[in-house]
């Protein structure tokens, strides 16, 4: 039998595979999830997801399974015990930024605004096909930056966007000869 047809990226890592062919591109709706893929996008920020998906068990210990509530109540204390762990990225920019997030994501969700819903929304409320050509942004992500900007997230810039959207289902991205490709698009709402 031959080998599936996958996009290159994926390819050589185990897990890298996995999460291509599991999770990558699949719509996501749920909230919390959006805004777990949102902070572990801003973490890439200058390096590879390969680095971040091996690091992804480690993260979701270190931030309490990703958990808005008791991320938005990290202290200094929390700040230093994060900057100590060697099994994740020690930025102290982007983890102070997932603790605003945190807290952002709480007052949308106070105000009566459902995170999934609003950027969603911000994407046109369903899944759009790439034309298989890789780009490090679009209108759609630079749109959403800016939406996202205005909340006072950071670490979301256009290009991070952009790789959040692929990441979440918001543009499907796989490659036109990926076995993937036919099953996310049956995804769509």
């Amino acid at each position: 039998m031959p080998a599936r047809k996958r996009c290159a990226w994926a390819e050589g890592d185990p897990l890298m595979v996995a999460y291509h062919d599991t999770e990558w591109g699949v719509p996501q709706h749920d909230s919390r999830a959006l805004w777990e893929m949102l902070v572990l996008e801003g973490f890439q920020a200058g390096l590879s997801w390969r680095t971040i998906l091996h690091k992804r068990d480690a993260f979701r210990a270190a931030f309490k399974g990703f958990d808005p509530k008791r991320v938005a109540r990290f202290t200094e204390k929390d700040i230093a015990r994060l900057l100590a762990d060697a099994g994740i990225i020690r930025s102290r920019a982007k983890i102070e930024a997932t603790i605003a997030s945190a807290r952002i994501y709480l007052e949308m969700r106070a105000g009566g605004e459902d995170f999934a819903s609003w950027a969603w929304g911000l994407a046109g409320g369903k899944p759009v096909d790439g034309d298989g050509h890789l780009l490090a942004k679009t209108p759609a992500s630079e749109a959403m930056s800016k939406a996202l900007k205005q909340r006072g997230f950071k670490f979301v810039g256009p290009v991070i966007i952009h790789a959040w959207m692929q990441a979440v289902g918001m543009v499907n991205d796989h490659a036109h000869d990926c076995f993937r490709h036919r099953a996310v698009t049956s995804h769509k709402r």
